[in-house]
């Protein structure tokens, strides 16, 4: 029996991720969807186009007289720019075998009801006092903030559409209505799971089920991408040391997010978190939401569902938008870090977030090997440090080959499709 092939198709949607992952062995074939959204600010071409792009091309694989079919579809965590594209009714022609999601996803599991509802809480209560706050300002860049801030709250509370379908609910659906998968399993064996494809298997790494690593979002300073953030952080604490007037609040004190507003309006989850934070160095009320909305952003990233797609021993990681504590969560576990290390592929955490992909990780795990990293990314203009060119730099410096969406080159193996809709990559199994 000849060995399987496994090719990885990444859709061009701007900020915002779409992986179609395909095994091919004989006249076998199992296909795995691997999010399908857009961030609202960071589009590439309406997300309709690649919603039917991706259809066609399972229309296309598919039997005659038979409906287009996915194996699987992961939706990595609740947001926006994951999972927006699951609304359209277009997915109606579409068999599923199976949908994996998180498992803070799962209203039957009381950890996971706790700290969804305090998520989707806090994002309510975030967006509500934005809107209060930009109508009390007329200032262009600290309305700009709570525009970020707003963005940021939206995308922390999804789609329900897209949820809806993509869990059976409320009258949306596929072809089917799929069995539903939340994970990790409390089981661990169940944790590995057999594709139909013999010697092809999904390793479940995370998200963690520990509350602490949920809420551990940055690396230390010493691991950051950012290399000058400690310069900045210390020449921002000697200037607001060295400035005696205190700062003028922008509107009422009923805008500001203090710890005891978040306790009582937002939830406990973010408490620890906000605490982190040196909220008396920062400029101004809108400065505040600012960070709030990013915390609880980040937040949700770490509930990631993160996979090993392992074809005969060619490796290919899939981690949402995990950060820190997620990561820690993998690279602490011997055999975790076994499977992480020395794959062939690699999605890019985060859209290239400096605080998505630990430095650990790329210069001692993903090996020296020639790994391909796909790089789902489209400009917005508030990130402009996202790619972080730091990490970038450093998967070169691995022999790494990144291939962006925004902008693939082809070569030998990678392959680009019209008006760079898609790139793709093939690897022969091992």
């Amino acid at each position: 029996m000849p060995a399987p092939s496994v090719t990885v198709r990444m859709y061009d949607v701007g900020f915002g991720d779409a992986f179609l992952t395909t095994v091919k062995r004989d006249d076998q074939a199992w296909r795995m969807l691997v999010d399908c959204g857009v961030h609202s600010q960071g589009k590439a071409r309406p997300l309709l186009d690649v919603v039917h792009a991706i259809i066609a091309d399972l229309t296309e694989a598919a039997a005659p007289g038979t409906p287009p079919t996915l194996d699987v579809v992961v939706a990595t965590h609740h947001h926006a720019d994951h999972i927006t594209g699951f609304a359209y009714d277009d997915w109606e022609k579409v068999r599923v075998g199976e949908v994996w999601v998180p498992f803070v996803e799962d209203d039957s599991d009381d950890d996971a009801r706790v700290l969804k509802s305090g998520l989707a809480r806090a994002a309510r209560s975030l967006n509500a006092l934005i809107g209060r706050a930009a109508a009390a300002l007329n200032d262009e860049a600290r309305t700009l903030a709570l525009g970020v801030a707003s963005a940021l709250a939206l995308n922390s509370l999804g789609n329900e559409d897209a949820m809806d379908r993509l869990l059976g609910r409320n009258g949306k659906h596929f072809f089917n209505v799929p069995k539903v998968r939340y994970l990790p399993d409390k089981f661990a064996q169940l944790n590995v799971i057999r594709t139909s494809v013999p010697g092809v298997n999904v390793h479940v790494l995370g998200p963690s089920r520990d509350p602490d690593q949920l809420k551990r979002m940055n690396p230390p300073a010493s691991a950051r991408w950012l290399a000058l953030q400690q310069a900045l952080d210390a020449e921002s604490a000697s200037g607001s040391a060295g400035d005696q007037t205190p700062a003028k609040p922008l509107f009422d004190g009923i805008f500001s997010v203090t710890p005891d507003d978040v306790t009582r309006d937002i939830g406990i989850e973010l408490v620890s978190a906000l605490a982190t934070l040196n909220l008396k160095t920062l400029l101004d009320d809108a400065n505040e939401l600012l960070a709030a909305a990013s915390i609880l952003e980040r937040s949700v990233n770490n509930t990631s569902v993160f996979l090993v797609l392992d074809v005969v021993g060619t490796r290919l990681v899939f981690v949402g938008d995990s950060q820190q504590g997620a990561w820690e969560h993998v690279l602490q576990d011997p055999s975790a870090r076994a499977l992480v290390s020395d794959p062939a592929f690699y999605k890019i955490g985060h859209h290239g977030s400096h605080n998505a992909t630990p430095r650990d990780y790329v210069t001692n795990a993903i090996g020296n090997h020639g790994t391909y990293a796909m790089l789902p990314y489209g400009k917005v203009e508030q990130w402009g440090d996202i790619p972080n060119e730091n990490l970038l730099a450093a998967f070169t410096a691995m022999n790494a080959h990144i291939v962006r969406a925004d902008a693939p080159v082809a070569d030998a193996r990678v392959h680009v499709g019209p008006d760079n809709l898609w790139c793709e990559i093939t690897f022969p199994a091992n």
